[in-house]
């Protein structure tokens, strides 16, 4: 009973993706990704680079490179797909209260979910054929760019379905609270494989490499104080490196290792299944603790009813944005938040500590607002105010900008200088613009967020 179940699972999800219009989109990420991620010698575009040097662009080099495209852009991306595609919504009405396994049920979205990645796989490989007669050094092996880009990217597209799936069966994070974790996680995989290449080859040191790559590139001994830098050509010698990439792939450990990452996602995506927790509504206490209470907003002022009625508003845009501007900074905990993003730009550099930090504090904030006014009930409600939508999205980049300026006012006077004004206008610009943007196609705050926290850590790194 249990494999049929699986069985039902899979084909339902499966046949669910094949009304998905962003599948067509998520295609043709990586193959674009990689014409990007894979520079030229001129030195446009990102470049990978071992010891200061740009290696040789053999066959096998080239599936790495591709490898490499998975782990960077397309975990982060893929992850934004899986939480906001057709699939999104589960029938768990009926799917909690049946008797069939949670655990085959999980196994079958699971199944459904790596093989759409794999999908994406197999695109970013056709792609990585069409490449590699052009930049390849020497004669094209085919062989060698399926083996080591389904080496590489395989494996940790699984550890994704898997993560994605934990997050689902958990209450505290099917929400925002996922997105924050698996933007952490995500990060941490990025800069895990560098304790690997400190150390030879081995079975536990290849464990600590999640995305895959550090291994193939270095080969099976150590770093001994060579760099892996994968971003500009800054600093980069003259040259390419010859690198023996099926060497490391053959290292002791890394081929169990790759296996033993696909079986822990095996895992992982079973253990989801078996520590699901059905939805339920919030528990509201009857008596608040004192955190609460100071939480809570403060109650309604009382009606007037001697108050003569309100004159007609002749600044009715200007009213719009200050209603905007109240919006976003809702609430007695974003107020103190704020607070201490201002002054924590007084100290330091401005570029790196203070501007960071208000960005962060307006992802949450800016995105929440955004992903609220974009959903299609209250939507097709503001459509008939008198302001139109489009006025209230203007609005809401104007009065986002507002809150950025606001937060460097500080460090703008103690520096004596408007360049802190500068850059919170030009990044809050952006945030506002991406925000508003991603989530009038999106129709909910999870794909904004989770990109602006990539190009928040991409800012806050360069």
């Amino acid at each position: 009973m249990s494999i049929a179940v699986a069985q039902s699972s899979f084909w339902t999800s499966l046949s669910r993706y094949g009304r998905s219009k962003g599948l067509w989109l998520l295609l043709l990420v990586a193959p674009i990704g990689a014409r990007f991620m894979i520079a030229p010698d001129d030195g446009s575009g990102i470049q990978i680079a071992v010891g200061r040097h740009l290696p040789v662009m053999t066959s096998a080099m080239l599936g790495i490179s591709l490898g490499i495209v998975v782990s960077t852009l397309l975990l982060p991306i893929g992850f934004v797909y899986l939480r906001s595609n057709v699939t999104r919504r589960q029938p768990w009405q009926i799917d909690e209260v049946s008797a069939a396994s949670r655990i085959a049920m999980t196994l079958g979205r699971f199944g459904a979910d790596v093989a759409i990645l794999f999908g994406v796989l197999a695109a970013l490989t056709a792609a990585g054929w069409f490449l590699g007669a052009f930049i390849v050094t020497g004669p094209l092996n085919i062989g060698d760019i399926v083996v080591t880009l389904w080496l590489v990217a395989a494996p940790a597209v699984m550890g994704l379905v898997a993560i994605h799936l934990m997050f689902d069966a958990l209450p505290v994070t099917r929400r925002a609270t996922g997105e924050l974790l698996y933007f952490i996680l995500w990060m941490v995989s990025l800069v895990m494989p560098l304790a690997a290449g400190g150390s030879a080859s081995s079975f536990s040191s290849n464990m600590l490499d999640f995305p895959g790559f550090v291994r193939p590139l270095i080969g099976a001994a150590p770093l001994q104080g060579q760099d892996i830098v994968i971003g500009g050509s800054d600093g980069l010698l003259p040259g390419r490196k010859p690198l023996d990439v099926m060497a490391g792939i053959n290292a002791p450990g890394y081929l169990a290792s790759r296996a033993a990452w696909a079986m822990v996602a095996i895992l992982v995506a079973a253990l989801a299944g078996l520590v699901y927790r059905p939805h339920r509504p919030p528990r509201r206490s009857a008596r608040k603790g004192i955190v609460a209470r100071w939480l809570a907003p403060g109650p309604p002022a009382p009606a007037d009813h001697t108050a003569p009625p309100a004159l007609p508003n002749r600044l009715a845009f200007a009213g719009l944005v200050l209603a905007e501007f109240r919006a976003i900074g809702v609430g007695r905990p974003f107020l103190l938040m704020a607070f201490i993003a201002a002054l924590v730009g007084i100290i330091g550099d401005f570029r790196h500590i203070g501007s960071p930090t208000a960005m962060l504090l307006l992802i949450f904030a800016a995105v929440a607002h955004a992903g609220r006014s974009e959903a299609r009930g209250l939507l097709a409600l503001t459509q008939v105010t008198v302001q139109s939508p489009n006025a209230r999205r203007i609005a809401f980049i104007l009065a986002t900008i507002g809150w950025s300026l606001l937060l460097a006012v500080p460090g703008a006077i103690v520096r004596i200088s408007s360049e802190p004004l500068l850059l919170a206008l030009i990044t809050g610009g952006v945030m506002a613009i991406v925000a508003i943007g991603l989530a009038m196609f999106s129709r909910s705050a999870f794909a904004p967020r989770l990109v602006l926290l990539v190009l928040w850590y991409g800012y806050l790194s360069s």
